[in-house]
C-alpha cells in the first residue's frame, strides 16, 4: 500500500464532510473516539444557548418552554433507531453503572423465585459491569444472586437452566473482539434466561438490531462514538413487552406515574419512563441531544464499511513496515470480527503510548500492556491512518519509547 492508495480512499468516502463539523485540534491525529468522542461544533452552540437563554433567561420556565422535564425520552427516542429499537423502549439517563444495577436487579427477580439465580458475564468484559454484579450478589446474598464470571469463549456453554440472566458486551473494550449477540441471545432463551448487553463500544460505530436480535436489556454510553461529552449520560434499553413485568429497584420520582402529584407512595410508569430515578442533567443531556443531530440522516451501513477500512488499511500498514516483530495484535484478524479498534501488546505499551501522544497521535492504554488506537469513521480519515502509523514506526525505531519521562504514570490512563 502506498500513499496514492490513501488518497484515493479519502477521495471515495462517503462520510468525508462530516469531519468539518466537529472542533477538532490542529495537528492532532485522534484515535482515542472509543475511549472520549470529539467535540461536535453543534454541540457548544447548543450550550450556549441552554446556558445562556434557556437557564440563564427563562429560568425554571424552560422545565415546560424548552421540555427539559422530557427530555431523558426524547434523547432515546434519537438512540432507538442507531440501536435497532422501538423509541418507546429506549430513556436516556443516569450512568451505565446505575443503569446496569437497575437491569440486574430487575432480572435477578423476574421470574419470582430462587432456582434461577445466576448472572453469567464473561471473565474480561468491562470491570464496571462486573464490579455490579459482584456488589449484587453481596447485597442479596449467593442463595438469591449468584454471580458466575468465566473466559469470554465459555460463554455459551456456562447458560444453564440457572441462569437468570446473561451480561455481555457486544465489543470487548480491551481486545475489539465482537460477540455474536443474536447467538447468546437465542442460547438464553432457550435457558428461559434473559440477556443484558453493554453497548458502550459499539453504540455510534456499527448497526444493531436489539430487536431484531430479540435482546431483553442493553444500557450503553453516549460519550463515546456517539460523541456527548465527557461524563455525559448513558442510555437504557428493555424490549418492549418485558416492561410492565420488570421491577425497577430504585424507585425515584421522575419514575413515577405521576410525579408532579407529589404523592407519598410510589406508583411506577408503565413504560421505559419507569427506569428514569432523579432528576435528569439538563446540561448534559441537551449535550446529548445535540450530537445526535448528526446521526439523523447517516446510514450505518456506510459507517460500519469505513470503520472496517480503517482498521484494516492500519493493521495492513503496520504489517507492511515490520512493526507485528514488536507490537502483537490482540484484535480480531479479521475486520468483520472486531468493533471499530484495535489492540497490540507490547511490554511498553504505556510508554509507547505517552511517546505518541506527544507526537500528535492520541491513542490509550490498557493495563496490563495494551496499546488502543481507537477509529471514528466521522473523523477520523485514512490520512490519519497514514500519519499514525509512520510516527508509530519512528518512535519504535528510534526506541524513544525508552526514554524515562514517558514511564511516568498519570492517573488515568
Amino acid at each position: 500500500m502506498v500513499v496514492d492508495d490513501i488518497k484515493t480512499l479519502d477521495q471515495n468516502d462517503p462520510l468525508t464532510s462530516y469531519k468539518a463539523q466537529f472542533a477538532l485540534p490542529d495537528e492532532v491525529i485522534y484515535l482515542d473516539g472509543n475511549s472520549l468522542g470529539a467535540l461536535p461544533k453543534r454541540v457548544s452552540e447548543r450550550m450556549e444557548e441552554t446556558t445562556r437563554q434557556q437557564w440563564g433567561q427563562d429560568l425554571i420556565s424552560s422545565w415546560n418552554k424548552h421540555q427539559w422535564v422530557t427530555l431523558p425520552q426524547r434523547v432515546g427516542a434519537k438512540i432507538a433507531p442507531l440501536i435497532g429499537a422501538n423509541a418507546e423502549e429506549v430513556v436516556c439517563c443516569d450512568s451505565i453503572s446505575v443503569n446496569l444495577f437497575k437491569l440486574l436487579a430487575a432480572a435477578i427477580t423476574f421470574n419470582g423465585t430462587h432456582v434461577r439465580n445466576r448472572i453469567v458475564s464473561s471473565h474480561d468484559n468491562f470491570p464496571t459491569d462486573l464490579y455490579i454484579a459482584q456488589g449484587l450478589e453481596t447485597l442479596l446474598g449467593s442463595e438469591r444472586c449468584q454471580f458466575v464470571d468465566v473466559a469470554e469463549d465459555e460463554l455459551m456453554h456456562a447458560i444453564d437452566d440457572q441462569t437468570a440472566v446473561v451480561m455481555v458486551t457486544e465489543v470487548n473494550f480491551r481486545s475489539g473482539k465482537r460477540l455474536d449477540i443474536a447467538a447468546l441471545a437465542q442460547k438464553a432463551h432457550q435457558h428461559g434466561a434473559l440477556i443484558l448487553v453493554d453497548l458502550a463500544h459499539s453504540a455510534g460505530v456499527m448497526p444493531i438490531h436489539l430487536n431484531q436480535w430479540r435482546v431483553d436489556m442493553a444500557v450503553g454510553c453516549t460519550y463515546k462514538y456517539l460523541n456527548g461529552g465527557p461524563g455525559a449520560p448513558a442510555f437504557l434499553y428493555v424490549r418492549s413487552d418485558l416492561l410492565g413485568n420488570l421491577q425497577q429497584p430504585v424507585a425515584g420520582w421522575f419514575g413515577h406515574s405521576n410525579p408532579f402529584a407529589f404523592a407519598a407512595d410510589y406508583t411506577p410508569d408503565q413504560g421505559i419512563k419507569q427506569f428514569l430515578a432523579g432528576t435528569p442533567s439538563v446540561i448534559s443531556m441537551a449535550a446529548v441531544d445535540a450530537s445526535l443531530e448528526l446521526f439523523s440522516d447517516l446510514d450505518m451501513e456506510q459507517v460500519r464499511t469505513k470503520s472496517m477500512q480503517l482498521t484494516q488499511v492500519f493493521h495492513e500498514l503496520i504489517e507492511q513496515t515490520g512493526l507485528t516483530k514488536t507490537l502483537t495484535l490482540l484484535s480480531p484478524l479479521s475486520a468483520n470480527e472486531r468493533g471499530s479498534q484495535l489492540s497490540y501488546a507490547f511490554d511498553y505499551a504505556y510508554e509507547l503510548c505517552q511517546a505518541l501522544i506527544a507526537r500528535g497521535v492520541v491513542a490509550d492504554f490498557r493495563a496490563p500492556n495494551f496499546i488502543r488506537f481507537g477509529f471514528a469513521p466521522l473523523y477520523n480519515s485514512f490520512d490519519d491512518v497514514w500519519k499514525a502509523v509512520e510516527l508509530v514506526q519512528q518512535v519504535i525505531e528510534s526506541k524513544d519509547y525508552l526514554q524515562p519521562r514517558w514511564a511516568q504514570r498519570q492517573t488515568v490512563t
